[in-house]
């Protein structure tokens, strides 16, 4: 099969032919439908330093993404060939301490999909069958694929209570975008989005975000009291990951606000933590992958319902053999998530690009 291959420790990938995957008696072989492309992906491709310490070429890459069932274990019961499914790419092994606690998005054994075992920027992949949910009836392939992500948004805003409260995304990426998203559709406002990249603030906008900020313009703590007659935001989920956004964030939140935080920094972080996490009554909360498999759940029930959607988020469909290209595109900051189309499969949407209207920042789409 083709495949996208990470076969050396440099930046870069090779587009290869490599032998396809075999499953193994508990799993599922999938034809991949659609595969999109994380901020995790672009390290990998860079060879940054998060990618020297974690990855081990050769590996195919890729862990976003939705498959059709064609191959199955001997073990595999209540599945079809034919049928679509989404992937929880975290492979828990179900029977460490937290495991066993019903604690598998933080397994102490855990192996991811695309990092630490082959992944979907291939014509097939293998996953555990227990790791495949199925695809709500009537989902376009494009926003199917981008369920995994979804699941972090969707943990990370309803880690705690969402709605009524008031809400700052800090970093408005494809997560981000996606975090607003699900705070509007459970109800939360006024909803305030942060972003150093006015492209981006446009999709926050157009994605339910009442209010955005340019960081390296606007005061984006003031704005936040604006919104709240001075007293803080009730939640802030921080997608940047920079230090000096996190200690802004514990400013923005109201006394006993929630802080809950996704993006990932290499830096070390210094603040007044008296004054600002506990003399506030500051709830912190380190938000990691979905809940398996309460966060799928919740996911599915608020797309099904209607009151979610991320179709604005998704700005680019383009051939997965075009895979530099589309990684040139997200490290430009010219999209949101970007969808890629496999060997063999059409799209009209190919090089379609969502177009936003214009606004000045600070107002809502």
């Amino acid at each position: 099969m083709k495949a996208w291959v990470k076969s050396r420790p440099a930046p870069g990938a090779e587009l290869l032919t490599v032998p396809d995957p075999v499953p193994a008696p508990d799993e599922l072989l999938l034809k991949v439908r659609r595969v999109a492309i994380c901020g995790t992906d672009l390290h990998i491709y860079n060879w940054d330093r998060w990618a020297q310490e974690k990855i081990r070429p050769p590996i195919v890459f890729g862990h976003e993404f939705v498959g059709e069932i064609v191959g199955m274990g001997s073990q595999v019961k209540g599945r079809r060939l034919g049928d679509l499914v989404a992937v929880e790419t975290h492979v828990a092994c179900g029977h460490c301490r937290l495991c066993r606690r019903n604690l598998g998005h933080v397994c102490e054994n855990m192996s991811i999909v695309g990092i630490d075992r082959p992944g979907a920027y291939a014509e097939l992949v293998t996953i555990p069958a227990v790791n495949a949910w199925p695809v709500p009836r009537g989902m376009p392939l494009e926003q199917a694929a981008a369920l995994e992500p979804l699941g972090n948004a969707v943990h990370c805003v309803l880690a705690g209570e969402i709605a009524g409260s008031s809400v700052a995304v800090t970093g408005c990426g494809p997560i981000g975008l996606f975090s607003i998203c699900v705070a509007r559709a459970c109800g939360a406002g006024p909803i305030l989005a942060t972003d150093v990249n006015e492209y981006r603030l446009e999709l926050a906008r157009a994605c339910g975000a009442d209010r955005t900020c340019l960081v390296t313009r606007e005061d984006w703590v003031g704005a936040a009291r604006d919104l709240t007659d001075g007293e803080g935001v009730d939640v802030v989920c921080e997608m940047s990951g920079q230090p000096t956004v996190i200690v802004e964030a514990l400013r923005a939140l109201r006394n006993a606000g929630r802080l809950s935080l996704l993006g990932l920094s290499s830096q070390d972080l210094s603040f007044d933590f008296s004054k600002l996490l506990i003399f506030k009554g500051i709830t912190m909360q380190g938000i990691l992958g979905r809940r398996m498999f309460e966060t799928w759940h919740q996911m599915t029930s608020l797309l099904e319902s209607g009151r979610l959607d991320i179709s604005k988020a998704i700005t680019h469909v383009m051939p997965l053999e075009g895979l530099e290209e589309a990684m040139r595109t997200l490290a430009d900051q010219k999209a949101g998530k970007i969808v890629l189309v496999p060997w063999g499969e059409a799209s009209s949407a190919f090089g379609a690009q969502r177009v936003v209207e214009r606004e000045p920042a600070g107002t809502r789409a």
